[in-house]
């Protein structure tokens, strides 16, 4: 199981949320590089990141430090939040970004989602984030009618490899994650599934591990200690 360590940036500062709550920002770093760098000398291959201010306003809007962080991090990066078009997705991987994550366009734009699998294949990744099962978008500000396993067995048609599924009342929580709704989604479909939300410690871990999720996004457990990151990441096994 991968791990990924995770940078949430809102106004340029790396934050953290609670249950996706804007109210409930904040500050958990001073300097995002310097986090990148602790993340990479704990073993960490991946890094994480989410375009608060984006996701909410449906455009990128830190592109300029998630970008810097895929150029000198020395990690492989994912980024989420306010990806709407192939321009996006074209600007972001060919400047060094590994993954993209399409969340809200999964539910808005399926079409744009197909069309990025098809250009990009395994480099595309969809978010789906739920409240009470149900898939939510912008900024986990409005919820849809659609069923979180509906909508990740319609993304898995159209040639999606990669989820990454949260249940948005366990993100932030340190409450552990929703173990049952991962094993729902992980047998629905054939896709990858990295869990998301309320990973607080080892016990998680092995939790998932016993669910064979393919990778894990951890945040606040570790800038809160609950978690330590190089010792998840001898136990989770080999990075991929």
């Amino acid at each position: 199981m991968i791990i990924l360590p995770a940078i949430d940036i809102k106004d340029g500062n790396c934050v953290r949320l609670v249950k996706g709550d804007f109210d409930t920002v904040h500050k958990v770093a001073e300097d995002a590089h310097k986090t990148a760098t602790d993340f990479k000398l704990a073993g960490s291959m991946w890094l994480h990141t989410v375009d608060l201010d984006g996701a909410k306003d449906k455009t990128p809007k830190n592109s300029e430090l998630i970008l810097a962080l895929a150029k000198t991090s020395g990690l492989k990066v994912e980024v989420g939040g306010g990806i709407r078009n192939m321009d996006t997705v074209k600007m972001y991987l060919e400047q060094g970004v590994s993954r993209v994550i399409l969340g809200s366009a999964a539910i808005e734009n399926p079409d744009f989602v197909k069309s990025a699998c098809e250009k990009y294949g395994d480099k595309i990744a969809v978010g789906i984030d739920a409240k009470d099962g149900f898939a939510a978008a912008n900024g986990w500000l409005d919820t849809s009618k659609v069923g979180y396993i509906d909508l990740a067995k319609s993304m898995e048609q159209l040639g999606v490899k990669t989820i990454i599924y949260t249940d948005i009342s366990k993100d932030g929580t340190l409450t552990g994650p929703n173990l049952e709704q991962l094993d729902n989604i992980n047998r629905a479909v054939s896709c990858n599934i990295i869990a998301s939300g309320g990973i607080a410690n080892i016990t998680d871990i092995k939790n998932l591990i016993d669910i064979n999720m393919y990778g894990a996004i951890c945040g606040k457990s570790i800038y809160k200690g609950t978690l330590n990151l190089a010792e998840t990441i001898k136990l989770s096994g080999e990075q991929i």
